[in-house]
């Protein structure tokens, strides 16, 4: 039975989110092929149609994507606005804000609670608040990769949705106690 439940609230929240970003694509933001958008997207409703995703996109969890800026407004009497490009391949982190005028790069990484404020070059990770440069894609690769050889690695069957054990969330705990791992 829980599984079924389990099943069934994911299936719901798809659906859900599913309907939520075709309203959005219909209102004229442009989606790419092959993209992994994860729950709980912010889109700037009143905007949309300035913001396009690329092909192969990931956006983790609570992302902003905002096209406008009404903090000029009281000041000035307009909305600052405009387009938020993701480019192909880019990956954006949970919580992060990207603002309006901003392009992230091909093949670039956003690092999870960054506000990005300027463009971000392809092939480059970037974070903070602002966003700053930290690294090359290439680096950030080679590092994980050294990383990786030393570290606890767990295979798929350590994911929620294989079925991973109460007795494996336990050992999975104590092994990552004072160190991070990775799992497939």
């Amino acid at each position: 039975m829980k599984i079924f439940n389990f099943l069934r609230a994911r299936f719901r929240k798809f659906i859900n989110e599913e309907e939520w970003l075709k309203d959005h694509i219909k209102a004229g933001m442009k989606v790419g092929e092959g993209c992994d958008i994860h729950s709980g997207l912010k889109v700037d409703h009143s905007h949309c149609w300035l913001i396009e995703i690329g092909d192969k996109v990931t956006i983790a969890p609570e992302v902003y994507l905002l096209a406008h800026d009404a903090s000029t407004d009281r000041m000035v009497g307009y909305t600052r606005i405009g387009r938020v490009k993701i480019e192909n391949n880019a990956f954006i982190g949970a919580r992060a804000l990207i603002m309006p005028g901003v392009t992230v790069g091909a093949n670039a990484i956003v690092a999870a609670g960054s506000v990005v404020v300027k463009n971000v070059e392809p092939f480059t990770v970037v974070g903070g608040n602002p966003a700053k440069f930290i690294m090359n894609v290439a680096d950030y690769k080679s590092k994980h990769e050294e990383l990786i050889k030393t570290a606890m690695v767990y295979d798929e069957k350590w994911l929620i949705q294989n079925g991973i054990t109460t007795e494996m969330k336990d050992k999975m705990n104590a092994d990552l106690a004072s160190k991070n791992g990775y799992v497939i």
